[in-house]
């Protein structure tokens, strides 16, 4: 019997799972992060080589069992990262064909219901790609945030916050809740030495955050509900970018939506609906219910021609439970 693999690496952790041809969830492992930026490609590998000797165990398999595999890498960014992250992956002693791609992509080939479309990644940080139905051409932006002026995860929301806030305080905007609230977060004297501190690095004030500014938006503050939408909209833009690149404008399609900041619900999805239905009325938002894993294993099952049926990709979902919870990766 055929049986597939599929590994989603994160910045921090990585998940790897093996499935039959049927999409039963047979071995599953969890190992650190396998970022090559964080760790570099020996700590990648270390990584790699753990996730697969857990869920080989798990699985009754040896390295030989495996007919094909799917890999997404986070940091994998550029064609010029290619030659080196082939290394690793070849260093793991499988040998089936594979595929392997920048770790958004698993979340879009998992998440769209024919596999193709764009995601919209908005965890801690932010990113954007695209695939054609035939997974023959992409579309992308550079996924580096803040330093490209791109879209809006937590860390760019977090990020604008403060900027705001800081207005308020040399009287350059108006005044707002968001800035008691992050007095108390910080654990600062005032709205001035918040600024200080937050300045001088003293007062941490990161990604984590986020739900802070959601929280204020919902209790009725008009600064921090404009910097929901403002998010929403720099989401919005990042995909009609791709989409774009990708001429989907006049396809009907899926936009996957990954990460945690959707779990701020209508407030930042519905003017990122807005802002690419203008542009690609086709479109259509769905949220990843399932872990970005999933889709490794589905470019794994590519990687020898063999395409995941909705069967398939139910009963991955159905039968995951059996050998591990995996909670959802947020980028």
């Amino acid at each position: 019997m055929p049986y597939y693999l599929g590994a989603d690496l994160g910045a921090t952790k990585t998940h790897t799972l093996i499935v039959d041809e049927s999409g039963r969830a047979l071995g599953f492992g969890e190992s650190g992060s396998g970022n090559h930026e964080d760790v570099g490609y020996e700590g990648m590998l270390e990584a790699m080589q753990q996730g697969l000797e857990q869920a080989l165990r798990g699985a009754g398999l040896t390295r030989t069992d495996i007919s094909g595999a799917g890999y997404g890498v986070a940091g994998y960014d550029w064609p010029s990262e290619a030659s080196a992250t082939k290394s690793v992956i070849d260093q793991l002693g499988l040998t089936a064909p594979y595929i392997f791609v920048n770790d958004t992509v698993p979340g879009l080939v998992a998440g769209a219901e024919e596999g193709w479309g764009i995601v919209v990644v908005a965890g801690t940080g932010s990113n954007c790609r695209g695939w054609d139905r035939e997974h023959q051409r992409e579309g992308r932006v550079t996924g580096h945030g803040v330093m490209m002026g791109e879209g809006a995860g937590a860390s760019e929301l977090i990020h604008r916050t403060m900027q705001v806030v800081g207005y308020a305080w040399s009287k350059r905007g108006p005044t707002t809740a968001l800035a008691d609230a992050l007095i108390q977060y910080a654990g600062a004297q005032d709205l001035e030495d918040l600024i200080r501190g937050y300045t001088t690095f003293e007062y941490p004030i990161g990604a984590e955050a986020a739900p802070l500014v959601f929280r204020i938006a919902a209790e009725g503050d008009e600064t921090a509900q404009k910097l929901i939408h403002w998010a929403g909209v720099e989401n919005g833009e990042m995909a009609n970018a791709v989409i774009r690149q990708l001429e989907f404008e006049n396809l009907k399609f899926d936009v996957v939506m990954s990460g945690g900041m959707f779990e701020g619900g209508t407030m930042l999805i519905e003017p990122m609906r807005q802002t690419i239905s203008k542009y690609a009325p086709g479109a259509r938002l769905v949220r990843l219910r399932v872990p970005p894993v999933f889709g490794a294993v589905i470019l794994g099952m590519e990687a020898v021609n063999i395409k995941a049926s909705a069967s398939i990709r139910k009963r991955m979902a159905d039968s995951i439970s059996s050998i591990r919870s995996i909670p959802m990766r947020q980028p």
